[in-house]
């Protein structure tokens, strides 16, 4: 017996599949899963670099400090020096002329003996 085979060519280059509703919200729900995902981790990202970025401020802060700290060291040893009496005498004699007062000419003021800082005066305005 012969067989015999027809060719017969099918064009479904126009034909369009369709998809069910069941389809479209799983893609939707992958969508939104991936998106909440991207979202944390971006949220993960930026508070670890913010993390970060306040570590080398808190360094910065920390050496400012330290710096800080050595001028008034040095500040506090300056005008300790310039406060000392001996360097205090020595311009008060050469570059002032200054000298010693002899005996008897110095005397004691003489004022109330309560230190008063400040008074208020009641005005004529005030009192009305």
């Amino acid at each position: 017996m012969t067989e015999f085979y027809t060719l017969k060519r099918i064009d479904n280059s126009r034909l369009v599949r369709t998809g069910g509703p069941h389809r479209l919200r799983e893609c939707c729900r992958l969508v939104a899963l991936g998106g909440a995902l991207a979202a944390m981790a971006l949220v993960y990202a930026w508070q670890h670099f913010h993390c970060l970025q306040l570590s080398y401020q808190l360094e910065e802060l920390k050496a400012e400090r330290t710096q800080a700290v050595e001028l008034n060291q040095r500040l506090r040893l300056e005008v300790a020096g310039l406060r000392a009496p001996m360097r205090i005498d020595v311009i008060a004699r050469r570059q002032l002329g200054l000298t010693v007062p002899p005996p008897g000419r110095v005397g004691r003021l003489e004022g109330p003996s309560e230190t008063v800082l400040a008074q208020a005066r009641v005005t004529a305005l005030a009192a009305r």
